[in-house]
Order: structure tokens, then C-alpha cells, then sequence
């Protein structure tokens, strides 16, 4: 649901798992900052319900939930996607989501670089100094991507940062922004140049302007590939096309309650 009047968004995300016998709703606000703030881009908090009865069983800071399982989505899709021997990361964004794809990408992938860029250099600076391991802040998204082998772009650009021809041949892009119709982070060079993968159809032929406004074939969802059913391709250019869904968010909910629950 937009809120015109001051560029945000609220999104309700209702899931049920019958394999973890857990439900929730995620509630959770987006607002397009044309200028540095200190309120995050995107707040969320999570309702963790008892589904043999409907009542609430707790109310959870989701922020930090809604970092980490999106960070552990693009770490699937980059596992499968990724060139065998890719050594060099580029992350264009400094924001929340920017530090727990940095965490989760260096805790299992051996890159021997890792490159950052943002719009405001500041906050890449930042963010190298703030990270463990040496990062490079780079003075253009252009000579960030540059050879890079796996690009993420968790920006709130709303036209295009990451432009195919920057790109080399066979790298891996998780492209985690640009969550409405009217937004872009890649270009269409790229978009069509790639073997595009995403985590859902249906939400990203309505929800990403990345893909609406490329017309670009979706080749594949993530959860085929992890099936089985369709092929990865590390050997092509790639691109996963990352919405998130309501069930990473309550599979992701219920670890946390069960493990509090049971006092760790």
C-alpha cells in the first residue's frame, strides 16, 4: 500500500508452513530517501501466531530477520549460480542489507577481494572500516562491477546503477532493490543479456520493475533449481531477481522463537 505523500510503501506479508506448523504476518515499511537519514529505509516487525487456534504468541523486531534471510536467499542463488572460480565481490549499497550479505558471502565464500560502492561515499567508507576483512571503496559503481564475479545490488535506487556493459561475461548478480514496478536497478542490456533466475514469478512479474520494464524471460525460479527441475548455469551470466517472500520470513521467525524458547 503506497503512502504518497511521503514516498513509502507498507507491505503485509501473511505465510503459513505446514511443515514447521508456523504462521505469521510480517508488516513491513519502505520509504524512498532522497537524502541521508537516521531511520532506516526499511523497518519491519513480524506477528508469530499459534495456528491451532489463531492466538498471538509473540511480537518480533523484524529487521534483523528480514536482513538475514534475504542475505541467505542470494547465498542459495550464488552457491548455484556463481563461476567456479569467482574471487572477487562487489556490493553496490551501504545500507543494512549491504552488511549482512557482506557477513554471510565472507563467512562462506573464499572471495580474494571485496569491492563497495554507494551514492553517499561517506557511508562506504563507512561500512569498510565497520566490517571485519580488507573491503575497497570504489569511486563509481562502474569501477566496482568491473571484473567482479559476483555483484549484489541492495540499493533504493529507483533507475538503473548497474549497466550490462560494465559487466563481465559469466558473473553472478543478485539483485536484492528496486522492490515496485516503477523501480530499476539494472538496465535493460542487462536484464536481457542474462540468464535471469527469481525467487517467484508470480511477484516478479508484478512487483519488479527490473524485470516489468525489461521484458526480460524469467528462465527459472531459485526453488526449481534447488530441486532439480531446472538447470543452474554458472557458466552464463547470471542474474537472481530477489522480492523475498512471506515464508523465509516465517521459517526464519520460528528458528528464532524455538530457540528462545528453548533458552539459547
Amino acid at each position: 500500500m503506497p503512502v504518497q505523500k511521503y514516498n513509502g510503501f507498507l507491505g503485509v506479508m501473511p505465510a503459513y508452513s505446514a511443515v514447521d506448523d508456523a504462521l505469521t504476518t510480517k508488516l513491513v515499511t519502505f520509504y524512498e530517501r532522497k537524502k541521508d537519514s537516521s531511520v532506516h529505509s526499511h523497518q519491519a516487525t513480524v506477528l508469530l501466531f499459534d495456528p491451532r487456534n489463531g492466538s498471538l504468541k509473540v511480537v518480533m523486531d523484524g529487521s534483523v530477520i528480514t536482513a538475514k534471510r534475504t542475505a541467505a536467499v542470494s547465498a542459495i542463488a550464488t552457491k548455484f549460480l556463481m563461476p567456479a572460480d569467482a574471487e572477487v565481490l562487489c556490493i553496490l549499497g551501504a545500507g543494512v542489507q549491504a552488511y549482512s550479505h557482506y557477513e554471510i558471502f565472507t563467512e562462506l565464500f573464499s572471495f580474494k577481494e571485496v569491492r563497495i560502492w554507494n551514492r553517499t561515499k561517506e557511508n562506504a567508507v563507512k561500512f569498510a572500516h565497520s566490517v571485519k576483512g580488507p573491503v575497497q571503496v570504489c569511486s563509481s559503481a562502474q569501477e566496482a562491477v568491473t571484473r567482479a564475479d559476483v555483484i549484489i545490488t541492495v540499493t533504493m535506487a529507483t533507475t538503473p546503477i548497474l549497466f550490462g556493459e560494465w559487466v563481465k561475461s559469466g558473473a553472478h548478480i543478485n539483485a536484492v532493490g528496486a522492490s515496485r514496478p516503477d523501480w530499476r536497478e539494472l538496465d535493460d542490456d542487462m536484464m536481457k543479456n542474462s540468464v535471469l533466475y527469481v525467487d517467484s514469478r508470480e511477484a516478479a512479474l508484478n512487483e519488479s520493475g527490473d524485470v516489468i520494464l525489461s521484458r526480460a524471460e524469467i528462465f527459472a525460479e531459485l526453488g526449481e533449481v534447488v530441486k532439480g527441475t531446472k538447470p543452474a548455469l554458472p557458466e552464463k551470466t547470471t542474474v537472481f531477481k530477489s522480492l523475498g517472500m512471506a515464508i523465509e520470513d516465517t521459517v526464519a521467525a520460528k528458528l528464532v522463537y524455538d530457540s528462545w524458547s528453548a533458552g539459547n
